[in-house]
């Protein structure tokens, strides 16, 4: 591990989750102008998954944030016009365009040892080039299939070439199609001055963790490392050139690093109350969540039914820079169901009220209907008050 230089602040825990709350865009006025695109660059990555119980976790960070965005118009502005891209980040993220440069370290490693063994029929990675370079922006479907029936995740030839290919960088994810990769040559989909690997691996790294450093506002080696899985290594490698600052923080009982500008003021304004996805960057870190916020979450879809606490999909409520309680929801025809809810206090039943009512309304639901509440005694208050 890095050798760490003395402290140049020493920060209360209330401060250090202040100034992470408004790295993450959740105190202080909503960035309307900036929109879903101003979200994304002040992010940096956008986590997708399959999972769709309200809308999809890459819909719900800009709600999160901005109130309740058109879903087209969230669509549109990830996928037109070119200003993002898929990639390997924290997980597959949709990433800004101009973080293309900064991921030439990684397509290098991709490339220099490829991510599986599995062997390719001859000519069916050049194949799938010029079918793309002919056609233009395809699916796998469109390139020929994306099943086979064989062993190897059922892929085809085509869609092992074309996933190849885009971890090496000869070909960019433009968007989703009914959540379809559309594969495109990036010579095409890549402006020409951030289209290519000039940055050498230390550069990549050291704007990485800079980055990563200002969308958390604060964090330590392990929290800034993981916002793009880099390596502990790559972090101490790099950190000192940065241009992030060691600081103590209260309560942290390992080194942290912050954003100057995050310490330059002091972070105010209004709170968001809002359902947080569990893959939002303000709680994908388990460690750092009950660090920050004293709050345990675990994503329980994979988990046995039988062995969940919390439910399938249970959306942190965020309220007043806290987490209050979470909500397992599900969607019946026009109802919003809340499956499960937890709440800390009786303090969490208005905000998670307020909570539920509009992401009922964003996601087209005209009534909220609560199945069952951990506190038994909270639930006719709840009741009472998404009505």
């Amino acid at each position: 591990m890095t050798s760490v230089p003395p402290p140049t602040a020493e920060l209360s825990a209330d401060e250090a989750r202040r100034i992470a709350l408004r790295a993450q865009g959740f105190l202080g006025a909503p960035d309307r102008r900036g929109g879903v695109r101003g979200v994304l660059r002040h992010l940096g990555a956008v986590q997708l998954d399959t999972i769709s119980v309200l809308a999809r976790s890459h819909e719900l960070i800009p709600y999160a944030r901005l109130g309740a965005v058109g879903r087209k118009t969230v669509e549109d502005a990830y996928w037109t016009e070119g200003h993002s891209f898929e990639y390997w980040s924290h997980a597959a993220c949709i990433l800004p365009v101009e973080e293309w440069p900064h991921f030439a370290f990684r397509r290098r490693s991709y490339r220099a040892r490829p991510h599986w063994n599995h062997d390719l029929p001859d000519g069916a990675y050049d194949t799938v080039i010029k079918q793309l370079r002919a056609e233009g922006p395809l699916t796998a479907t469109e390139l020929g299939g994306a099943k086979n029936g064989g062993e190897w995740w059922d892929w085809s030839a085509s869609k092992v070439a074309v996933e190849r290919a885009l971890m090496y960088g000869e070909v960019v994810c433009t968007e989703r199609r009914s959540w379809k990769r559309v594969y495109d040559l990036a010579e095409r989909a890549i402006p020409d001055d951030l289209l290519h690997d000039e940055l050498d691996d230390t550069e990549c790294l050291r704007r990485l963790v800079r980055l990563a450093g200002q969308s958390l506002g604060v964090g330590t080696r392990a929290d800034i490392a993981d916002y793009h899985r880099l390596k502990g290594e790559q972090f101490d490698a790099v950190v000192a050139d940065s241009g992030l600052v060691p600081v103590t923080v209260e309560g942290w009982s390992k080194p942290a690093w912050a954003d100057p500008q995050a310490l330059a003021s002091e972070p105010r304004g209004r709170h968001r109350t809002t359902l947080l996805s569990p893959f939002d960057s303000l709680v994908w870190e388990r460690a750092r969540t009950e660090r920050i916020f004293g709050f345990t979450h675990r994503l329980e879809a994979y988990v046995p039914k039988p062995k969940r606490v919390y439910g399938y999909f249970a959306m942190p409520l965020l309220s007043g820079g806290k987490l209050l309680g979470r909500v397992d929801p599900a969607r019946e025809g026009t109802t919003l169901v809340a499956r499960q809810v937890s709440l800390h206090s009786a303090k969490a039943v208005a905000p998670m009220a307020q909570a539920l009512r509009e992401a009922a309304q964003w996601v087209g639901c005209d009534s909220v209907r609560i199945e069952r509440v951990d506190r038994a005694e909270l639930t006719a208050d709840l009741v009472k008050a998404v009505l």
